[in-house]
């Protein structure tokens, strides 16, 4: 079957009969949900658009603080399915000076909200996909945090309701409304270090042990059916729950899906590619004896094909704990030359000296390596975090362009739904969905424990059907993935 982009899509067979399963299950996960003839609202001059935050306990409350501050939106619901986390946020949200935003619980019935023009989403990963969906479905335009999804099947059909039902939909991937990354990109496709061959993400993040914790009574207050929504049915414990949740297979995906969707998502931009022709991830959790399922320590290579049959290389590291500073990223050297953005502080650089003693980890103040390196013929060029970059030219490596940069993501989704002009998105969920699809390729090679190919056409793992089913994930009733969004 060929879809609008011309591409086939992928059939039932492709994935056996975890397909079939989701045409099954597929559409009684909307038993809940009153799907809204949308009429296109057309925005005045002194008109916000009504945004609904899902998820509003951590990123949740970042989302609802950067919304309250646009002239041009307004916080008018607020979702979560913990009562004590929700109530907290709705008094916070008046202690801001803001007028109270309707209470749910539920997300399904948030979509009957007639009044609702967009949702933003920052729950857990395994959730992310099937409320862009529904709010597609019913008419609303969705900012999505990173990963846009859990699996592939869930991202595949969030980028076809997004298609079907014209929506506005962006993925929470920041830096790219960053100025200086924008030049930092912009210079490279203009040849600045030549061809890029090589780009490689570092997440190198200070992570503590989450211990371990025992089976629970669930909390009161807390809607824990609805939390798990998607996922596999799983007795309550407290490292299952509130953020560390990201270190278990059902609801996140490690900090490749956590903080390195970010970095993922710079190198494969820098590097110009889209789909991955061969996927290799080898690590483990190493050092602690806990609860974690993901992966602390984790290397991935990517190999890529272009028209021209040419090759690009893309590598990704995970390390949860000591580490060096490569290419000064997470020194503070890439302050050194301008002031820090607003909002944003310079971490502290302590360096070493001879005979002194050389701080490790949070104490140090700069615990981190967290950014991007790109190889060329002529240089490579380093970016820190989501806004600064420096290049080096020449076998001599001598100096080149660099800089310090602003940039508002929200802003930028919000703009584009007044507009309706998809094209101005920063992180329009396609380019949201090839980058967590590179996620979830290494999370699976990882666990399986080898090399995949994929064909980027047909967005299919080529000859391992044990793979396949694992890329293409399991959903709960009656939380499953439509078949027809």
């Amino acid at each position: 079957m060929v879809g609008a982009s011309g591409e086939r899509e992928p059939t039932r067979r492709d994935f056996l009969k975890t397909a079939g399963k989701t045409t099954a299950a597929g559409m009684a996960a909307f038993s809940g949900v009153s799907l809204i003839t949308h009429r296109e609202r057309v925005f005045g001059a002194n008109q916000r658009v009504r945004v609904a935050v899902c998820g509003v306990r951590g990123r949740g409350f970042d989302h609802i603080k950067e919304y309250s501050l646009l002239p041009n939106a307004e916080v008018a619901a607020l979702c979560d399915v913990d009562e004590n986390v929700l109530d907290r946020r709705l008094s916070d949200v008046e202690k801001m000076g803001l007028s109270r935003p309707q209470r749910y619980v539920d997300c399904r019935k948030l979509m009957e909200d007639k009044s609702i023009d967009a949702v933003s989403i920052a729950t857990p990963d395994h959730w992310h996909s099937l409320i862009g969906i529904y709010a597609c479905q019913a008419g609303k335009d969705v900012y999505v945090e990173k990963p846009c999804s859990h699996a592939w099947w869930d991202g595949y059909q969030l980028v076809r309701a997004a298609e079907k039902y014209n929506r506005i939909v962006q993925m929470g991937a920041q830096s790219r409304s960053n100025s200086a990354i924008q030049e930092a990109m912009g210079k490279m496709r203009d040849g600045l270090i030549g061809e890029v061959y090589l780009s490689r993400g570092l997440c190198y993040k200070w992570r503590p042990s989450i211990g371990h914790t025992l089976v629970s009574p669930v909390p009161k207050g807390v809607h824990y059916n609805l939390w798990l929504g998607p996922a596999p049915e799983h007795a309550f414990t407290r490292n299952r729950f509130h953020y560390n949740w990201h270190w278990f297979w059902d609801y996140g995906s490690g900090d490749l899906g956590n903080q390195g969707i970010h970095e993922v998502d710079l190198a494969r931009w820098g590097l110009g590619v889209e789909w991955p022709t061969k996927i290799s991830a080898v690590g483990g959790h190493f050092m602690f004896n806990d609860d974690q399922q993901t992966p602390n320590v984790l290397t991935c290579a990517y190999e890529f094909e272009l028209p021209d049959g040419s090759r690009r290389m893309m590598e990704f590291e995970v390390r949860g704990w000591m580490t060096n500073h490569e290419a000064g990223i997470g020194t503070g050297a890439f302050r050194s030359r301008g002031v820090p953005p607003a909002g944003l502080r310079a971490p502290v650089h302590r360096p070493h000296q001879a005979g002194s003693h050389q701080e490790l980890g949070p104490v140090s103040g700069a615990p981190s390596t967290i950014g991007n390196i790109y190889y060329g013929s002529k240089g490579y060029l380093a970016i820190e975090g989501y806004d600064s970059y420096k290049s080096w030219l020449g076998e001599s490596q001598e100096p080149g362009p660099h800089a310090n940069g602003r940039g508002n993501h929200f802003a930028n989704f919000i703009d584009a739904v007044i507009s309706r002009r998809k094209q101005d998105l920063t992180a329009p969920i396609e380019e949201g969905h090839k980058s967590t699809m590179l996620v979830n390729l290494a999370n699976v090679s990882y666990r399986l424990g080898r090399t995949l190919n994929f064909d980027g056409r047909t967005q299919t793992i080529v000859g391992d059907d044990e793979a396949s089913q694992m890329l293409h994930g399991e959903f709960r009733a009656p939380f499953t993935i439509p078949a027809q969004v």
